[in-house]
């Protein structure tokens, strides 16, 4: 079986590394200089130390890519999906094409699945998401994630044919839950790095998960997921790995932002574009979200992180639920 992965980056190499074990992996990328030192090297700086195997071929030609394989695996940066869907979707005969990318698009408001949805209207379509790390995957650590689609596709014969020794697939029915729960974790990442990074302690950031975790039900089930896929790995379980971990870029990104530090412009910080794009949603929809106001706020630098901490303590006390 054969297997595109579109994108380059981290988590598509990453993936394209996982299940090189048992598929033929077409690994596709746009940028033709990067794609060439990627095959020549078999290494991608992305993620160093990862090294790609035979079954794997990287190239930037998407008709060659794409025509033929079994799956389509999209592993572009969700601000740059619609853009390049519209450019590639010509070349596809049909088959699955699932999503992996997390976040709320700027310009559509749409999550993962979502776009994929509207940029694929008459083809099978599904996301992957869950608590995972991209040096995780490619180091062969043991790893669950969500395959969600709706109730009409043929899943479960999905499940079977990319699961892997080492990556565990768990199906749902619910991908707008599964892509919201991916999206809206990023958020909290940011919030509980800020506090770490701040210097603000353990206790604040469990208390921030808890709540972030409120907010995102809240907000998701409104928006039309079931609730118990919030509980699941594309939810709690993204949340809890995504909010403790310096592998993540999101908490990496709200530490700085706690120490008055710099980061770094080039890497991906989706839960930066997923708040500011909440922020018509939740005023439309009068969705009570205070930690997600309060980290748009801090990634556009209308407010300190001490201001946050005040405005969020300053909040009136209520039931728990």
């Amino acid at each position: 079986m054969t297997v595109c992965i579109l994108g380059t980056g981290a988590f598509g190499t990453a993936l394209a590394i996982a299940l090189s074990d048992t598929h033929d992996i077409h690994l596709w990328g746009r940028n033709a200089n990067t794609v060439a030192e990627v095959e020549a090297q078999r290494e991608n700086s992305k993620l160093p130390g990862a090294v790609l195997g035979p079954a794997i071929t990287v190239t930037s030609d998407a008709k060659a890519a794409i025509q033929g394989a079994d799956f389509i695996l999209s592993a572009i940066p969700l601000q740059s999906t619609h853009t390049a869907l519209a450019d590639l979707v010509g070349y596809f005969e049909g088959q699955p094409l699932i999503g992996c990318s997390k976040g709320v698009d700027l310009t559509t408001g749409m999550g993962g699945y979502s776009i994929l949805r509207a940029s694929y209207p008459d083809g099978p379509v599904g996301l992957l998401t869950g608590p995972s790390f991209a040096a995780d995957i490619a180091q062969g650590l043991p790893t669950a994630l969500t395959l969600a689609a709706d109730a009409s596709q043929e899943v479960s014969s999905w499940q079977s044919e990319l699961s892997v020794d080492t990556l565990r697939l768990y199906v749902s029915h619910d991908p707008v839950g599964a892509e919201l729960g991916g999206a809206l974790k990023n958020v909290i990442a940011i919030a509980c790095g800020a506090t770490m990074g701040a210097g603000l302690g353990e206790s604040a950031r469990a208390a921030l998960i808890t709540r972030g975790q409120a907010e995102i039900t809240r907000c998701a089930v409104q928006l039309g997921a079931r609730p118990e896929t919030l509980s699941g790995l594309s939810g709690f379980g993204d949340l809890c790995l995504t909010c403790t971990s310096d592998k993540s870029r999101n908490y990496r990104f709200g530490a700085a932002l706690g120490q008055a530090k710099p980061f770094d412009p080039s890497i991906t910080v989706e839960g930066k574009d997923t708040a500011l794009a909440l922020l018509p949603i939740m005023q439309r929809l009068e969705i009570d979200m205070p930690i997600t106001k309060a980290v748009a706020g801090l990634c556009s630098g209308t407010i300190t992180v001490s201001q946050t901490l005040a405005a969020l303590m300053a909040r009136p006390l209520r039931k728990e639920l």
